[in-house]
């Protein structure tokens, strides 16, 4: 079976891992902060923390803002179901926005419209690695004092004329799951802009705590969204092979689009000036294709695809509560969620495996 995806776990980062282990000191600690000190230098930002997951990065970014019952926050319609999970839970009410169906990412000429008196926050999504319009985003918020997250749980290394993803919104969040360019297993880091929100989510991770006058004391209602040392160092191994990474995943993305042409299959494209991550190749396929018989086709050929990310509004939970119609409000959305197509892309896929992917959806469309 030739995986959808697979980290690239080697000897040495297992071994990083181990020290960890006879060290004892197993809880955030020493190689938490040297993760955080890693993503901090390579963004050039100031302040980074680390968390149980990238889910929990979003929850405590929204948290952190002041965000709750009776605010709106606007979210795209084609995501991971987590960007909006963490609004629900939080109190706030999601307000949808369609995406581009060219990027996948939010649709900046329809944002504005869905802003009212109770708008807090935009979530922008830059999905499967490729960096939104962040410069649009931005301008936005700022004409409507809304605050910004850039879930950029795919996005390590994207960006947009030289910036990069996570640093230009008042948060920027940051996922570690295995599917991701660098992995703790579970995990995510946050970038915060401003050194209050910081303090803040420091707190929240720790169930409130903070140290004052050399003791702990617990200033606020908290959570345990800590990430270990174990977690940390398996990351941390990883990290020095990044653009190493980055660089695999531009070869394989080339690979696809150099062999792989079918009127029914649209591929991604990066627009110029942007610098993708491809953690996900996620392909289009046309309507009169049965997506979900390819798949169970290709699992029976040795090949692994899967369903890339989900319209939200039109998931089971959030369509009863909310009514919305998808197919007239969110047709994209609702396009890349039924006819999207994830491929294998990970650093130990080899070019004969591509190859070997596009023949197999070839024969089988």
């Amino acid at each position: 079976m030739i995986p959808l995806g697979s980290p690239d776990i080697r000897e040495e980062d297992i071994g990083k891992v181990v020290e960890v282990l006879r060290s004892g000191m197993l809880v955030q600690g020493q190689k938490v902060a040297e993760l955080e000190r890693n993503v901090s230098n390579y963004l050039s930002v100031s302040h980074v923390l680390a968390a149980s997951s990238g889910t929990a990065t979003l929850h405590l970014a929204l948290l952190a803002s002041g965000i709750g019952h009776g605010d709106e926050v606007i979210v795209p319609s084609f995501s991971y179901i987590a960007t909006v999970n963490v609004v629900e839970i939080i109190g706030a009410r999601p307000v949808f926005v369609d995406i581009d169906i060219k990027t996948y990412c939010i649709d900046i000429k329809k944002i504005e419209a869905a802003i009212t008196r109770s708008t807090k926050a935009i979530i922008s999504v830059h999905e499967f690695g490729l960096m939104a319009d962040m410069e649009a985003v931005m301008a936005i918020a700022k004409k409507h004092s809304l605050v910004v997250i850039e879930d950029a749980a795919c996005a390590l290394g994207a960006s947009d004329s030289g910036i990069l993803a996570g640093t230009m919104g008042n948060f920027g969040s940051f996922s570690l799951h295995p599917r991701k360019n660098i992995t703790s297993g579970e995990g995510g880091v946050l970038v915060c802009k401003d050194t209050g929100h910081a303090e803040m989510v420091s707190m929240l991770r720790n169930h409130g705590g903070s140290d004052v006058d050399g003791r702990k004391e617990f200033l606020v209602a908290g959570y345990n969204y800590r990430l270990t040392d174990i977690q940390a160092a398996l990351a941390v191994s990883q990290f020095s092979r990044l653009e190493e990474i980055l660089v695999k995943k531009q070869r394989l993305a080339g690979l696809y689009h150099e062999h792989f042409s079918h009127d029914a299959v649209k591929l991604p494209r990066c627009p110029d000036g942007k610098f993708h991550t491809w953690q996900s190749f996620h392909v289009l396929l046309d309507e009169a294709v049965d997506r979900d018989g390819l798949i169970l086709k290709l699992r029976d050929v040795g090949v692994e695809a899967n369903v890339g990310a989900q319209c939200l509004p039109a998931q089971e939970y959030y369509m009863n509560k909310y009514g919305l119609n998808s197919l007239e409000l969110f047709p994209n959305g609702l396009s890349a969620w039924k006819q999207g197509l994830v491929l294998p892309m990970h650093e130990k896929l080899r070019e004969k495996d591509v190859l070997y992917v596009i023949k197999k959806i070839k024969d089988n469309i």
